[in-house]
């Protein structure tokens, strides 16, 4: 291959990155000892593999928000949060039950943006001991008055099947499919939503 075709071809293939959509994994805990980073890790392995969007891990915990409207608290990291939802075009939410709810933390992290999330599409993994249902249910209606359309698609992990004493992380293989499936449903309609922002 000629020095001009490595040339051509290497921005070739960076200029089809930068028009792919970015999907960003949202980590919804900040708890020690969380499974959160496991999930994340294991859907974007997944992700990846599909080549058909960049797939960034964000994890709310890096952000360090107080919460909102909390007196004097440090909300250096809010700038950089909203950085990194405005520059994705749908999301996957990682997202564990809490007392039948989502967390806290994640909760605070959606309150402080708006207009970051509009008119963006969102698939959510859940885990608990009933696979997260409740708190998917409780974010799908978050997401809704934040204008994200979530996707029908829903993996949801059990405590008791996908994890090794409700600590290590191991999923059936019939997960993988069901992640995969709701990509298939986050990415056009992510792209269909890109054209009204």
């Amino acid at each position: 291959m000629s020095f001009l075709s490595k040339l051509f071809g290497n921005k070739q293939q960076e200029e089809t990155e930068m028009t792919k959509l970015n999907i960003g994994i949202i980590l919804g805990s900040t708890r020690e000892g969380r499974l959160s980073p496991q999930v994340g890790n294991w859907v974007k392995e997944l992700a990846d593999q599909r080549n058909d969007a960049n797939y960034t891990i964000i994890d709310i915990a890096d952000y360090k928000l107080p919460l909102l409207g909390e007196n004097g608290g440090d909300a250096s990291g809010a700038a950089a949060w909203s950085e990194a939802i405005s520059a994705q075009d749908g999301f996957v939410f990682v997202v564990q039950e809490y007392n039948h709810s989502i967390t806290g933390s994640l909760k605070n992290a959606l309150d402080y943006l708006r207009l970051e999330w509009n008119n963006k599409a969102a698939g959510i993994v859940s885990y608990g001991s009933v696979g997260g249902a409740r708190a998917a249910e409780h974010l799908r209606g978050i997401l809704g008055e934040l204008l994200v359309a979530d996707v029908r698609v829903h993996p949801a992990l059990s405590l008791f099947t996908d994890f090794v004493n409700g600590a290590e992380f191991k999923p059936a293989p019939v997960q993988a499919a069901s992640v995969n499936q709701m990509l298939d449903q986050v990415i056009p309609w992510s792209t269909a939503l890109k054209t009204i922002r």
